[in-house]
């Protein structure tokens, strides 16, 4: 149960606030359904669509097959028809099964049919590690799907700005992979407003001001760069500005571009491995628009370029404020 919170709304976990934002979607545009691998009588393997079957009915709440391809297959043919389906893939490990339904026909059925057919659909997906989950539960493949055309990618960072970006993705003409950090799920609450709100896809913010340096990270790991702000203050005397990216693609490239040049010094955070992934875009744009302004080489804390561990070691793989602080030292040294 939610409690209320007077200067914002009730708090709420980022899965209360997920189950509040289909719930007031599916109340609102009688066209939306929910499908996937026990979203209904289950509620979910996190309990985000919990409730839904109850109110909606088997019309509208489908539990189907253990068969990502034919969840999202079936998904597309649905939004080309007029619906608007807000499908499951259980973790995100199990996408590469629908790989092909996403890349050659959920990613191009507009292009393909020169806007005949839109296809307004939203895969949701947990993602990540730090749940000491099994082999295929703790991927953080966002980079597969950025790099398709035709697709959209967003990661919240906590319950408000989830329930905004779900809105957002749910009301979208195009498809969105929607990734929802689970280590997130119950992790801490803050105030949700009743009242629905929308986050632009495409749009990050800025979550701490500073003029010495410029922190950018995304999902799980947006919590553990703003402590290492916050230790970087207190011990360094160093004022980070924190940007949260929110939308892997489109890429909001303008917001860390104009801190970077007036940071001159730019730390990335991200949990995916390193090699190719959202980091090394990251800085491609950094240099294309702002070289001159750098001081510093561009420092990537991530994931290392091996399989996520198992549990024994799987906080050894993903980035800390340790770590993060580390990082930052390092861009720092430069004169």
């Amino acid at each position: 149960m939610a409690e209320h919170n007077a200067n914002g709304g009730p708090e709420r976990t980022m899965a209360e606030a997920l189950n509040l934002a289909l719930t007031q979607e599916m109340e609102r545009d009688d066209a939306i359904v929910v499908l996937g691998e026990d979203v209904g009588v289950d509620g979910g393997v996190f309990r985000v669509t919990e409730g839904l079957l109850d109110k909606y009915g088997e019309a509208r709440v489908m539990d189907t097959p253990l068969a990502e391809a034919a969840i999202v297959g079936v998904s597309v043919g649905m939004a080309a028809h007029g619906l608007k389906p807000v499908c499951e893939v259980q973790f995100s490990g199990f996408s590469y099964l629908a790989m092909h339904q996403l890349e050659a026909h959920a990613a191009r059925l507009r292009w393909r049919s020169r806007g005949r057919f839109p296809v307004p659909m939203v895969v949701r997906m947990p993602y990540g590690g730090g749940v000491r989950a099994l082999e295929h539960h703790s991927e953080s493949k966002e980079a597969f799907f950025a790099h398709t055309p035709g697709l959209k990618v967003v990661i919240p960072s906590g319950p408000r700005n989830a329930r905004a970006l779900l809105l957002s993705a749910i009301r979208d003409p195009d498809p969105v992979m929607f990734m929802e950090p689970k280590r997130l799920y119950r992790a801490f609450r803050e105030p949700v407003p009743e009242e629905p709100e929308t986050i632009a896809i495409g749009e990050s913010q800025t979550r701490r001001d500073g003029d010495d340096l410029t922190l950018v990270a995304y999902g799980a790991m947006l919590r553990p760069t703003l402590e290492a702000a916050e230790q970087l203050a207190a011990e360094d005397g160093v004022e980070s500005e924190v940007i949260d990216l929110l939308s892997i693609s489109p890429l909001d490239d303008r917001r860390f571009s104009a801190s970077a040049r007036r940071t001159g010094r730019v730390v990335i955070v991200h949990e995916a491995q390193r090699s190719f992934g959202p980091g090394a875009e990251i800085i491609a744009r950094l240099v294309e628009k702002s070289f001159w302004y750098l001081e510093a080489p561009v420092v990537r804390v991530t994931g290392y370029d091996v399989q996520v561990p198992y549990f024994a070691r799987e906080g050894d793989y993903l980035p800390d404020v340790e770590r993060i602080v580390t990082g930052a030292r390092e861009v720092l040294s430069h004169a």
